[in-house]
């Protein structure tokens, strides 16, 4: 396992959000359409990117069946009980082979999912990019959606017009899982990344992939990091917050968020359910 891949950041109203990203200075690419019923805007980072993602064709969702995951009837479920960071997903060169390891490791494994959608390149071009996914899911954290994502057009998600930010957003620095029962999922995450943790406390464990750190925290670790408490606790171990990764910090002084040190943080009730950090990096 390579890294973060990208984050599903779900919401009702997707222009909202892409009006609202955009406003933090972010470059957000054109909206996008699934063939099972959720549409999406991407922000490209180096290495991952933020997935903006709404239902916006509600029919065309695909449920879920006996022995396959249904991404879209997830963020649906999702988004009948709120906002918020639905889905971590991790790079793989392999997408199946991560299944087999995943199967073999004794996690719950799902059958293999391929799909395919037009995107546009920044000068209008339509392109198809697509994908290969296979789904892992651990049953004391229901509301966390984790897969492996094989990129069959990576170079989509690296167009320099994309990757110019006005805030000079660089990378995801890190992923937060917080609420009861969040450090518990250790053995999980370790299974499904193949990481040992860097960190390892009883209240906070750091997985440091390729690109980005996915961080189990006790409730009060995430609130001394974001100000605030977790977003959803009502959720269980949930995906919470974010921490974007800038070349400066300069630009943000003037949006109204909270200072925390030398960070910057727009706190989950101002943002779509996702708790968002800015730090240098």
């Amino acid at each position: 396992m390579r890294g973060i891949n990208h984050l599903v950041l779900a919401g009702q109203d997707l222009d909202a959000m892409r009006s609202a990203y955009a406003g933090l200075g972010f470059t957000v690419a054109p909206r996008g359409q699934h063939p099972f019923g959720t549409g999406n805007s991407v922000i490209q980072l180096h290495g991952s990117y933020l997935e903006l993602l709404a239902v916006t064709e509600p029919q065309d969702v695909v449920e879920h069946a006996s022995k396959s995951f249904s991404f879209s009837a997830f963020n649906r479920d999702y988004l009948k009980r709120h906002d918020g960071f639905s889905m971590l997903a991790f790079d793989t060169p392999d997408a199946g082979a991560d299944l087999a390891a995943w199967q073999n490791a004794g996690l719950q494994t799902y059958e293999p999912f391929q799909f395919s959608r037009l995107a546009k390149l920044p000068d209008g071009e339509d392109v198809t990019v697509g994908f290969s996914l296979a789904f892992v899911s651990d049953p004391r954290a229901p509301w966390i959606g984790l897969f492996a994502c094989q990129h069959f057009r990576p170079d989509y998600y690296a167009q320099a017009r994309y990757l110019d930010h006005s805030n000079t957003a660089q990378a995801v620095a890190d992923v937060w899982i917080t609420g009861p029962g969040a450090v518990e999922l250790a053995d999980t995450m370790a299974r499904v990344t193949r990481l040992n943790p860097t960190v390892s406390t009883a209240d906070r464990i750091v997985f440091k992939t390729r690109y980005g750190d996915v961080i189990l925290a006790e409730p009060s670790i995430f609130e001394d990091a974001f100000g605030e408490k977790p977003p959803h606790p009502e959720d269980g171990p949930h995906l919470a917050g974010v921490t974007v990764g800038c070349r400066t910090l300069e630009s943000l002084g003037g949006l109204g968020l909270k200072q925390i040190g030398e960070e910057y943080v727009l706190p989950a009730s101002r943002n779509f359910g996702t708790a968002l950090r800015f730090a240098a990096f």
